[in-house]
């Protein structure tokens, strides 16, 4: 079964040893030890007293206890310590005293176990000290004690016992803090790996709704603009067949109107999609406030009655205020075009201290209606909604008491731009070079 490159493979464990090879060296230091213990002893008493073979047997039976404490190092690593301050005056084991300070050192944590390695090793020393003071101040050859002064003696016992137990304990604790770290930093590595498989995961799931909300506003912008002009056309084109006959002239005008309509229409496809061009760095002009008058007189001209009324002093809005306030009112214009068919509409436009307000009010349609009928899917009103209310605006749609219909739209005045622009005419909108 394949592994993931951050996924950790379990250790198969032999007792307490995590690797086979741990659980042999453990053994062979044991065996070697036991060994040298037995061995070490048998000579120093035997050079001092008879020793006889049922004392070696058991000094030897000591010794291998002693040495086979080594086993458990690993999991129990005071064991080998105390048997070595146990047997030390008795017996001298080098390898046995110099592996269990290792371990010790080496295995418990430092220093939340601080004073029982001091300790254990304090001892260590001072039993290690004490059995090669005694060893070199009482040799076997009297004449050479004699001509080696006492301080002598002593400094060399000192150094011997330094070299038997502080070595191997400030060995242990290099070793066993250098362990630590690259757990440490190996646990690091694995919860970073782990953090950045999240990240990667959140970033493709922001890069998802990122590319549904691109989607969903391009499907918006697609829909208002071709509704409108399309809608234009279409009502261009049941007048020019109505007139085709009897009026030339008037169905050639009409006829214009509809190209020119098409090429409008065309144009703002093409600035719509452009985003979906990675080459097409080019800003595009949003449609905006000032922009209204074009567009009552493209629906005056496909024949419908529509007045436009202005109040309040002009402010500047932001962009996607300005656009927005625009697309209420062109979708309006179409929702009379296609259900309101020869029916009086005003557009209002009013700029008041608290923001813009734009609205749309076609009355009762008349004999005329359904001269040309449009399809409508019942959406664009909807997305107007989510628009303005997007940008903490207010947006209403509804029949009136006369039968007529409203779509009205408040945009708050905090999207006004502030400072220089504010109320100047002919100032620069957002995204544009100022003069």
């Amino acid at each position: 079964m394949s592994k993931s490159p951050g996924e950790r493979v379990p250790v198969r464990s032999f007792w307490w040893w995590k690797r086979r090879r741990s659980a042999l060296l453990d053994i062979g230091l044991a065996l070697l030890a036991a060994v040298e213990c037995s061995a070490s002893t048998i000579a120093f008493f035997s050079a001092r007293m008879h020793v006889s073979a049922l004392g070696a047997v058991g000094i030897a039976l000591l010794g291998t206890l002693a040495g086979g404490s080594l086993v458990v190092r690993r999991r129990w690593p005071a064991v080998p310590v105390v048997a070595t301050l146990l047997v030390l005056p008795a017996m001298l084991g080098v390898l046995l005293l110099v592996v269990s300070l290792y371990t010790l050192a080496e295995t418990w944590e430092w220093p939340s176990r601080r004073r029982r390695v001091v300790a254990l090793s304090g001892l260590a020393f001072a039993e290690a000290g004490a059995v090669m003071a005694f060893q070199v101040m009482t040799p076997d050859d009297s004449v050479a004690a004699e001509r080696t002064p006492l301080w002598g003696l002593v400094v060399l016992s000192l150094l011997v016992a330094v070299g038997l137990t502080v070595a191997p304990v400030v060995t242990g604790l290099y070793v066993g803090a250098r362990r630590r770290l690259i757990e440490s930093l190996k646990d690091r590595a694995h919860g970073l790996e782990t953090e950045l498989d999240l990240l990667a995961e959140q970033a493709q799931e922001r890069a998802r709704r990122a590319r549904l909300e691109e989607r969903t506003r391009i499907a918006r912008e697609m829909h208002d603009v071709v509704a409108h002009r399309v809608s234009l056309m279409v009502v261009h084109a049941g007048a020019l067949e109505r007139i085709a006959v009897k009026d030339p002239e008037k169905a050639a005008q009409s006829a214009r109107l509809m190209g020119e309509v098409g090429r409008q229409a065309l144009n703002e496809l093409r600035e719509i999609l452009g985003v979906l061009r990675m080459d097409d760095e080019r800003p595009q002009e949003p449609d905006s406030l000032a922009g209204l008058p074009r567009l009552v007189d493209q629906s005056r001209a496909a024949g419908m009655a529509v007045t436009l009324t202005v109040s309040g002093s002009r402010q500047e809005f932001t962009g996607e205020a300005e656009q927005t306030a625009y697309r209420v009112v062109q979708e309006g214009l179409t929702n009379a075009h296609k259900h309101a068919g020869g029916a009086q509409v005003s557009v209002l436009l009013a700029y008041a201290p608290n923001g813009v307000r734009v609205s749309v009010v076609n009355a009762c349609p008349g004999g005329e209606r359904g001269a040309a009928q449009l399809p409508s899917g019942g959406n664009g009103l909807v997305g107007m909604r989510e628009r303005v209310i997007a940008l903490g605006g207010t947006f209403s749609s509804g029949p009136e008491a006369d039968g007529g219909f409203r779509v009205e739209a408040v945009l708050p005045s905090r999207l006004a731009v502030r400072g220089d622009r504010l109320g100047r005419p002919g100032a620069a909108r957002p995204g544009e070079d100022g003069p």
